[in-house]
């Protein structure tokens, strides 16, 4: 494959997966770290945002404990019905799909969220998580968001 069609590639990878707004930004020390909070709409699923939250290091923090290209996995995220539910074309396996992702590190660590559907009980599950090359990390957030309606 050409280096135009290794780039058109990943470049398609990334436009497939819901972009982030960034709606706040908090500082937590004298370092220059921050928790940042962006709003992620499900590409797939109308009527459906997250809230997702996580760790952002400081300048000078990099500089007093090197790791100058890596972020923390942690992450946490929150996910509601934020207008009329409409149902896309979702991967409905137990793997789940991709909906955001987002580089914690320069070659290795990625932050991501993934869309399960539970059908059996009509609930969109939503986790967020780091995938690192070599070194998984059992630091997650989960949020739910139930399709059910009452009858009237």
């Amino acid at each position: 494959m050409t280096r135009l069609g290794v780039s058109a590639f990943f470049l398609l990878g990334f436009l497939s997966h819901a972009s982030a707004e960034t709606v706040g930004n908090v500082d937590v020390d004298w370092l220059g770290n921050d928790i940042v909070v962006e709003a992620v709409a499900d590409p797939k699923v109308k009527g459906v945002t997250c809230h997702l939250a996580y760790f952002e290091r400081g300048i000078i923090d990099r500089l007093q404990k090197g790791n100058w290209f890596e972020d923390p996995s942690n992450s946490s995220i929150s996910c509601r019905q934020t207008g009329p539910i409409e149902i896309g074309d979702i991967n409905r396996d137990d793997e789940g799909e991709t909906v955001f992702s987002e580089r914690r590190s320069v070659i290795f660590k990625t932050l991501k969220v993934k869309r399960i559907f539970d059908e059996a009980n009509q609930t969109l599950i939503y986790i967020s998580h780091a995938r690192d090359v070599q070194n998984g990390s059992a630091k997650m957030s989960m949020s739910t968001v139930p399709l059910y309606t009452p009858a009237n």
